[in-house]
């Protein structure tokens, strides 16, 4: 089952509030973050530029929120080295997407932003 319309826009929004209040506007032109949604899956980007080559950016997954709708929870996973997804387990799925985006922000074992 797919995920709502409705649904896939509000964890969209929360999620680049999230964003634009993460990485000030002044520091942009070093950092940014983004949103990618693909089926049920929500990501966030990290996108920074490369080291000597500041026309070129490179993208960095942070985490990502998959959604059940049969459940109607969320749950978290984090990115390895190598880009595949494990589920991140500290927190249980929830309904509450803000509680996920919490998490990843205060980053308690340092697995999203290192």
């Amino acid at each position: 089952m797919a995920i709502l319309e409705v649904t896939r826009r509000r964890a969209e929004r929360l999620i680049e509030k999230f964003c634009d209040q993460r990485v000030p506007a002044h520091v942009r032109h070093q950092v940014r973050l983004s949103v990618s949604t693909r089926g049920n899956n929500v990501t966030l980007l990290e996108h920074h530029p490369v080291f000597r080559k500041p026309d070129e950016w490179v993208d960095h997954k942070v985490a990502q929120f998959r959604y059940d709708p049969a459940s109607n929870n969320w749950t978290l996973y984090c990115s390895d080295r190598n880009g595949r997804w494990h589920r991140y387990t500290r927190k249980r799925p929830t309904g509450d997407l803000s509680v996920l985006i919490r998490e990843v922000d205060e980053d308690p074992t340092a697995i999203f932003w290192g």
